[in-house]
């Protein structure tokens, strides 16, 4: 399938937060995010509702921009009870295992309960929650290019066997296998 235009990256990310400066302040401080810019209005520019807003940027590095939106006029904030909490998240790459570790250390410094690192085959993991109940996880890659061929190459069969099934596909399974039980 094709299609006329070709898309050159994410422009950002949007979700919602309980409050603009604590959650900028939060980012800035346990994530190194840079705050770069903030819209505000009284109606929304796309539909022209009456709800006033505030719409905060941060610089995730890498061109990559994570957004929030303060809704006061709103009901308060709440998630879908439907889904786990650890299904939506927010996941941020680092450059390796040093900095993982690195970041672990100074969260659970500034108080903020940190689980993992978890294993995923081609990465491991760490995972909290941000100030607004948003689950947060921080990756370094681990894998090796023909663990991510391999991976690409067993993708659509994977999707298939799930679609007809709806059980987890074995294709991959060695993702889940840590190197010194392999």
């Amino acid at each position: 399938m094709t299609t006329p235009f070709q898309l050159s990256r994410i422009h950002h990310v949007a979700y919602r937060c309980k409050d603009a400066k604590e959650t900028v302040e939060w980012y800035e401080r346990m994530l190194g995010m840079r705050f770069k810019s903030a819209f505000s209005e009284d109606k929304v520019p796309s539909t022209g509702e009456d709800d006033p807003y505030m719409h905060v940027f941060l610089d995730c590095g890498g061109g990559n921009v994570l957004a929030f939106f303060e809704l006061p006029g709103q009901p308060d904030m709440g998630r879908d009870e439907n889904t786990p909490m650890w299904v939506q998240h927010l996941a941020f790459e680092v450059p390796d295992m040093d900095a993982l570790l690195a970041a672990k250390d100074h969260l659970e410094a500034e108080g903020v309960d940190v689980l993992g690192p978890t294993f995923h085959g081609v990465f491991k993991s760490i995972y909290f929650f941000d100030p607004n109940g948003h689950r947060v996880e921080l990756a370094c890659n681990i894998g090796t290019d023909e663990q991510y061929a391999e991976l690409e190459r067993v993708a659509p069969l994977m999707l298939d066997e799930w679609s007809r099934t709806k059980r987890a596909p074995r294709h991959a399974a060695w993702l889940h296998e840590e190197p010194e039980k392999q």
